[in-house]
């Protein structure tokens, strides 16, 4: 299948302002997409692109006085497949992980592994280790937790997630992935492109996903705390420790949103 993915974010500034923005698709996904993706500022103004020191690609832009539009828009072809479940999925023993993924363990800005490291010990010390401790985790902050937009807050942690209940897609990815951590289970976040493909509409304005992935068996795994159910359609745009890692726009300076618009959705041919 082939999914049309888009935004167009809107901001407004009295004066010029240099902004960092990472909203282009995941260098692991060059190779789905059909063309090329197009990446945009309005006024023209000119966007450097490089690579930070997780892989994501960003852009470094001076918005003008009085404001950006930044659009983005690529055709992406996707297998049609869910996500992939991998119940024989191992654990990697700590000592046998290799460096660059010790970080992933450590607690971070979002992430406060100190916190939770007894509450998780406690709910998933019983669990066998691999795929089903990290499902265990998933369901857990599913059921944990209640989905609501009017419950975001860009300061709320892990540990206030789990002592609130409430939250939306980031919180219950970073809930998971910091009780992840807790247990030994190397734990990334991810943003990306989730639209209502092969899942009933929602009627809520579309915005971008959070989610999670968890190493096993030497490689990553998605894992979705929010949904609980593999989806189709998933396309990742940045991974990092938490979400000031992957933060889809960055100001150096006072800047108002003031328009915010996604789209991902299936490409029907007639």
């Amino acid at each position: 299948m082939e999914i049309r993915v888009g935004f167009e974010i809107a901001y407004t500034a009295a004066q010029p302002i240099p902004m960092v923005i990472m909203l282009s698709i995941h260098p692991s996904r060059f190779s789905d997409i059909v063309g090329t993706e197009t990446v945009v500022a309005d006024p023209d103004t000119p966007i450097g692109f490089y690579r930070d020191s997780f892989g994501n690609v960003c852009g470094r832009l001076v918005a003008p006085s009085g404001g950006v539009t930044l659009r983005g828009r690529a055709l992406v072809r996707d297998s049609g497949q869910p996500d992939v479940v991998v119940p024989t999925a191992r654990q990697v023993p700590i000592d046998q992980l290799p460096d660059e993924l010790l970080l992933y363990l450590m607690p971070s800005r979002y992430c406060e592994t100190d916190k939770l490291t007894d509450i998780a010990w406690s709910l998933f010390g019983n669990t066998p280790p691999g795929w089903a401790r990290v499902q265990a985790i998933t369901d857990f902050v599913h059921r944990h937790v209640t989905f609501g937009y009017q419950h975001a807050h860009h300061m709320k942690s892990a540990h206030d997630v789990y002592e609130d209940q409430k939250g939306v897609c980031r919180d219950f990815a970073h809930l998971a992935l910091t009780l992840c951590r807790c247990m030994g289970i190397p734990a990334r976040y991810c943003t990306g492109y989730l639209g209502d493909i092969g899942v009933p509409a929602d009627p809520a304005p579309m915005d971008f996903s959070g989610w999670f992935q968890a190493y096993l068996s030497g490689q990553w795994h998605t894992f979705d705390a929010r949904h609980n159910v593999p989806r189709i359609g998933r396309v990742l745009m940045a991974t990092g420790r938490d979400a000031a890692d992957v933060a889809l726009s960055t100001s150096f300076g006072r800047m108002e949103l003031a328009k915010f618009s996604v789209v991902s959705e299936e490409v029907v041919r007639a």
